[in-house]
């Protein structure tokens, strides 16, 4: 396929009756949802918790990336309304699946959620309905888990409804790109398929690549997800080694990335987080056994990645070694606990196992992050960042550099910092710095 835009026939066809379902309204089916909604395209969604349907249908948003001054605007004109109830998707024209796709404690796909979605929308299919997947798993599983199950309704896929993959390639806090500008990947089963698929996202995003096949839709969000854990965990293996050899990891990056062409800078920092790069690559590696092929270099960079919190606390432990503080029963200042800068977002957050790691080794943890108020899980909550808690720490560790942190007032007051991200700089933290 060449096109990057639906045929004017299947786009017509869509206007007709553009009613979608969105199951799952999460950050990526809410996001979703809206952007269809400010298209003017009726979207219901659905959620298995009915605190999120009641918050959606009152157009409070739980998500950062979706303000409810742009929510509350599309629930009021019934362009956005959510239920638990999956009977109302019987009439919808197309339905995209947004669920949660983990990995179980084995690193093996859990691809429970998909399934039990695919056998609700089975027991409801109806001739001509598009079903599209979003989330993120391995090639295979459209046309070999998702396509079989609605199969059972009676209904022949390819041929009765329309199947296709598109990849969600959402990046919380974001502003450059948002979903409805960020180009759709599409997959179907069958041309139609594809087609049908387009039609739907054409009335809303910018910009589609139609691809031959569902398995190609999917290896693709796989490779761009593995390609930064690949590069990330290189620049962090660097980052060790440029500690061991007294080098500033951070003047080296910063000089390649100079070079005009054939670099592109990646940075160290104390693990990876968000749902996506630490758990995809696991998708692939563990689909490539049934090929035979261990992916080594892929387990590999996750092997490295995954050995960043403990290097990081080691580097506290040394930091702190050096004014003769021991590690067990210091005072230290957490700051930044979401996986990344200017989000709530805390899936798989390194700083969760750089807490863990300091708390079982003796430390007195407490951390600032004006985007997460609390720790439910650590029993704990953010602390203000005044001049006296600062002056009281015994180290303050930089793990999620914030731009709404008051980072003059850290540089002044802190008496030792720890910077993981390089959000500080020598000269202006004399004698009291040691970064990653």
């Amino acid at each position: 396929m060449t096109s990057t835009q639906p045929s004017e026939a299947a786009t017509s066809a869509a206007r007709l009756s553009p009613r979608v379902g969105i199951v799952g309204l999460g950050y990526v089916g809410l996001p979703l949802a809206v952007t269809f909604a400010s298209a003017d395209l009726p979207v219901l969604g659905l959620d298995l918790s009915a605190e999120r349907v009641a918050e959606v249908n009152r157009g409070c948003s739980y998500i950062e990336d979706v303000p409810g001054e742009q929510l509350a605007p599309l629930t009021e004109a019934g362009l956005v309304r959510a239920t638990t109830s999956w009977d109302a998707f019987r009439w919808l024209e197309a339905i995209i699946i947004c669920v949660p796709t983990p990995l179980t404690e084995h690193r093996e796909p859990d691809l429970s959620a998909v399934r039990a979605a695919a056998e609700a929308i089975a027991q409801r299919l109806r001739p001509g309905q598009t079903v599209i997947l979003e989330s993120t798993t391995y090639p295979g599983t459209t046309r070999e888990v998702l396509a079989p199950i609605l199969a059972r309704s009676g209904l022949t896929p390819g041929r009765d409804f329309h199947v296709a993959f598109s990849p969600e390639r959402v990046d919380p806090g974001r502003l450059d790109y948002t979903t409805a500008s960020t180009p759709k990947v599409i997959g179907g089963l069958t041309p139609a398929c594809t087609e049908a698929a387009l039609a739907y996202y054409g009335l809303a995003f910018e910009q589609m690549v139609p691809v031959d096949s569902p398995e190609i839709a999917e290896m693709t969000k796989l490779l761009e997800n593995i390609f930064r854990s690949v590069n990330i965990a290189l620049v962090n293996e660097l980052a060790v080694l440029c500690d061991r050899m007294d080098i500033d990891v951070w003047e080296v990056i910063a000089a390649a990335a100079t070079k005009p062409f054939g670099f592109m800078p990646f940075s160290p920092g104390p693990g990876l987080g968000g749902h996506c790069i630490p758990v995809d690559p696991f998708y692939l590696t563990w689909k490539a056994r049934e090929f035979d092929m261990h992916t080594e270099f892929i387990e590999l960079a996750g092997k490295i990645n995954a050995g960043m919190p403990g290097f990081s606390v080691a580097k506290v432990a040394r930091a702190l070694n050096e004014r003769q503080i021991a590690l067990n029963g210091a005072n230290l200042l957490i700051l930044g606990v979401a996986y990344k800068p200017n989000v709530n977002d805390m899936r798989e957050s390194p700083a969760l196992k750089v807490i863990d790691l300091l708390t079982e080794a003796g430390a007195c943890v407490s951390y600032h992050d004006p985007h997460v108020p609390e720790l439910p899980s650590h029993g704990l909550a953010s602390v203000e960042l005044s001049d006296e808690r600062l002056s009281e720490t015994d180290a303050v560790v930089v793990v999620t550099d914030h731009e709404s942190i008051d980072w003059t007032r850290v540089g002044e007051s802190a008496p030792l910092i720890v910077d993981l991200r390089n959000r500080l700089r020598p000269e202006q933290v004399s004698g009291r710095l040691w970064r990653l």
